[in-house]
């Protein structure tokens, strides 16, 4: 196994285990990739001690952790007190790249201010509501859903800082108000932000590139740099090959490697958190795991020191219906 590929396994938390609780993970991430729900609360349980599902669970219906589309306009988790910042720096771009798609969809201003004062008073009493019965509030205000409209409407409000998703209720999707569920927060200019994102990227993921921060974060290539430099007086820079890899001064320490295998979550920040994958990936098992961008649920087994690149990855038939992990 490649220096590269110890160190991102322990910076990523998956050989090592620094934290105790399901939002301290994420804030250490500073957003976890959560399109699927399960493989999402299996991402995170990966990270931590013997946890099991319901442990992050508790996290999302006690609103430490929210799910919500962030990052690159995609389902991530973040940590309560980051959401707002976190949606304050990504969001308007997201916002502006979902245009064309609203128009082709019929969803124009009105009906997205229609759909916000529908949601807002049902949900003002800091009550939830599943996705199922969402929409069907809004069909019944005469807001139309079917087709893509319904989910679309959602993304938006969610994009907006309206609406935030907690604790699956019956396998169903619950939104709840952001503002019901957590408590406001000073804001941040985006300056710090931009400085706050790089930091807890290159921490979580290092070493890695500004190229992969840009992937990762969605942000334009000119204010990914701007970020990491501003970030730069906590990092460390080295140039591997042609581009500089970037990682926190101190970075976990890498243990000696215990384990036959790790079993991965579809998603998992390991793989899909970076612009390059050939550390994690061979040519072969990339074009197997990275299909059609659904990122199925790998395994990763190291492999002989002398062996060249990183862990050798398989793809594993379906997800677990539960997990235990932890030493």
């Amino acid at each position: 196994m490649s220096d590269m590929a110890r160190l991102r396994l322990a910076n990523q938390q998956i050989t090592v285990h620094p934290h105790t609780s399901a939002s301290d993970v994420v804030t250490a991430f500073g957003a976890m990739q959560a399109q699927d729900y399960r493989n999402a609360l299996w991402a995170v349980g990966l990270r931590l001690h013997k946890a099991t599902a319901s442990d992050i669970e508790l996290a999302l219906a006690s609103s430490t952790l929210v799910r919500t589309w962030a990052l690159r306009g995609t389902l991530h988790l973040v940590a309560a007190q980051d959401v707002r910042w976190v949606l304050d720096l990504v969001a308007p771009s997201v916002i502006a790249q979902s245009t064309g798609r609203l128009r082709q969809l019929g969803i124009d201003d009105i009906a997205l201010r229609a759909s916000r004062a529908v949601l807002e008073q049902a949900l003002s009493d800091g009550g939830r509501l599943t996705r199922a019965d969402a929409l069907a509030l809004l069909d019944r205000a005469g807001i139309e859903t079917t087709g893509q409209r319904g989910i679309h409407i959602l993304r938006q409000l969610s994009l907006k800082g309206l609406l935030v998703q907690t604790v699956e209720v019956g396998r169903q999707t619950t939104f709840a108000l952001l503002d019901a569920v957590v408590p406001r927060a000073p804001a941040l200019s985006r300056e710090e932000a931009l400085a706050e994102l790089a930091w807890r990227y290159f921490s979580s993921h290092g070493p890695a590139t500004v190229r992969d921060f840009a992937w990762w974060s969605g942000l334009p290539a000119a204010e990914a740099r701007a970020g990491t430099e501003l970030a730069a007086s906590r990092l460390a820079g080295e140039r591997i090959g042609d581009a500089v890899h970037w990682m926190p001064v101190s970075p976990s320490a890498p243990p000696s490697i215990e384990r036959v295998a790790w079993v991965l979550p579809a998603f998992d920040e390991y793989i899909l958190g970076y612009a390059e994958r050939r550390v994690a990936l061979d040519p072969v098992a990339c074009a197997r795991i990275v299909a059609n961008g659904l990122f199925p649920p790998p395994s990763c087994a190291p492999v002989a020191p002398s062996a060249p690149g990183g862990p050798a990855m398989g793809r594993r038939p379906r997800p677990l219906r539960s997990f235990l992990v932890g030493r």
